[in-house]
């Protein structure tokens, strides 16, 4: 998504205090979202069991090979939150424009226009600095998720993940249903010519994608973004809405979305010249006829080309001692 070249946000009136460094370790307004900009492009991995409308079948299992485009562009200027507990904040983003398409039918399957953020460490409430995730997704459902990041040497450590539905609430009694087994054929799962190239191990653990991915590479670093909709202290930013088709009526949800939890990863690669990757593992807990329902979505993307955004187009009252310090030590948005 452009944003217009004349457009900063600029609070009025000024906060008193604004943070320049969000996360003060990293001298930059974005924090650990300073890599993003740009476009970055890659395939995966998409699951969703989704409800079926007809007598003695409740569930249909879509399963796609993607290929995916992921851009982001900085926000200029600092982004003000007025404060009633206590002082005013402000805080850094981008904009994000994300598309999906199936791999081997070509069918758009996704997109989702938003806004990542970075925000300073307050007071009321008492949290460390954080990202937040805001996204729109044309289906009927938009996402607020919020969380922490960190930094390490080398390569991330992915999880196993599973697709299998359980009663609401009930997370340790999963079900075992046939349509994931392909060796079993059923009209209730994508057809064959639809799912080439997709194997046993993906379905059993979409997160393998991911662990294929990087097999063989030597990865430098790790910045790690975990998000979540799911409300809980310390934390109880984030949250999911939906229409009132998917939420349904007194009968229970057509296809109520009602947890979002993700991680990114940007990884630094080792290469001739190095070059950054980002890879993600997204799930979606959709609730019907008594049950959740995980929708998981994981892909690889490479940044197609540099964009080297200057700091103080992000917040031009930066002092000059820290852009001075940035420029010493090489930070780049890219």
């Amino acid at each position: 998504m452009d944003l217009k070249p004349d457009f900063s946000f600029r609070p009025l009136p000024e906060i008193l205090n604004p943070v320049h460094l969000p996360f003060p370790t990293i001298l930059n307004p974005l924090g650990p979202l300073a890599s993003l900009p740009g476009t970055w492009t890659g395939s995966g991995f998409n699951t969703i069991w989704r409800p079926f409308h007809q007598p003695g079948q409740d569930r249909f299992l879509e399963l796609n090979l993607t290929q995916e485009t992921l851009e982001f562009t900085a926000i200029s200027g600092p982004i003000p939150n007025r404060g009633f507990l206590q002082a005013d904040i402000n805080m850094f983003g981008l904009t994000y424009l994300q598309q999906i398409k199936d791999k081997n039918v070509g069918a758009g399957l996704h997109i989702e226009p938003g806004i990542w953020a970075v925000v300073p460490k307050t007071t009321n409430p008492a949290e460390d600095p954080t990202v937040v995730r805001m996204g729109s997704i044309p289906h009927g459902t938009v996402i607020l998720a919020q969380g922490k990041s960190s930094t390490k040497a080398g390569p991330p450590v992915i999880p196993v993940t599973n697709i299998k539905p359980f009663p609401i609430g009930n997370p340790g009694a999963p079900f075992n249903f046939p349509e994931a087994n392909l060796s079993l054929p059923t009209q209730f799962r994508s057809p064959p010519a639809d799912i080439v190239g997709i194997t046993q191990a993906m379905v059993n653990n979409p997160n393998s994608v991911l662990t294929a991915a990087i097999a063989g590479q030597t990865i430098l670093s790790t910045t790690k973004l975990d998000v979540t909709t799911h409300a809980v202290a310390p934390l109880t930013g984030g949250g999911t809405a939906n229409t009132a088709f998917l939420k349904g009526g007194a009968g229970g949800p057509n296809a109520n979305s009602t947890t979002v939890f993700s991680t990114f990863w940007i990884e630094t690669v080792k290469g001739t010249p190095n070059f950054l990757q980002l890879q993600y593992s997204q799930t979606v807990m959709l609730d019907f006829n008594g049950l959740s329902w995980p929708h998981i979505t994981v892909g690889t993307l490479r940044k197609k080309a540099a964009i080297t955004v200057p700091i103080q187009w992000i917040d031009p009252h930066i002092p000059l001692n820290i852009l001075q310090k940035a420029q010493d030590a090489l930070i780049k948005l890219d």
